[in-house]
């Protein structure tokens, strides 16, 4: 026999109906099963008051993850894929296009920086070429003001990545 997965409208009115302590009681209850729910807890009570602030310490958090990669190919690709969960992780915490655009801007400076680029190895092409891709894509879902800067910002990122990395397609990305 398995639980019943009730849709969001049905919990929301349910929770309306709960007191305070119950509430309370239900929270702590959800995190303590799954890391998940506790990470997501403690950014929205601890953190998500100022947003710029938690972005600079993912950003110093990837970019620590990023200087302590190891050289072969398959190694790295196995740390930039975790290092891209740890981002997606806090974007899908925080919400935000523009924080995900911000975030995602920054893992792909941090991959010119750190990654192999002498590599022939296609996954870890790939990464970088999704990712661009991503944040083109996030870049047109953002307001107008926001958009014109970050496709600046991306713009250059992208050739950037042409100066140094033979195998990428500049005109596939700019904007």
């Amino acid at each position: 026999m398995s639980i019943n997965t009730y849709g969001i409208r049905e919990i929301k009115t349910e929770l309306k109906h709960l007191s305070a302590v119950q509430l309370n009681d239900l929270c702590l209850r959800m995190a303590k099963y799954k890391k998940e729910n506790k990470e997501l807890l403690s950014y929205l009570l601890f953190e998500a008051h100022d947003e710029e602030a938690f972005i600079a310490s993912v950003k110093a958090e990837t970019g620590m993850m990023y200087s302590q990669l190891t050289n072969p190919s398959y190694q790295q690709a196995k740390g930039i894929r975790k290092i891209l969960r740890v981002i997606t992780k806090h974007v899908k915490f925080m919400g935000s296009k523009q924080a995900e655009v911000e975030l995602l801007i920054q893992f792909c400076k941090d991959y010119l920086d750190y990654a192999d680029r002498r590599s022939n190895y296609k996954p870890l092409r790939q990464i970088l070429i999704r990712q661009l891709t991503k944040i083109k894509a996030a870049i047109g879902k953002l307001q107008e003001d926001l958009q014109f800067d970050y496709q600046q910002e991306f713009n250059d990122l992208v050739m950037d990545a042409d100066k140094k990395l033979n195998w990428i397609n500049k005109s596939e990305f700019l904007m």
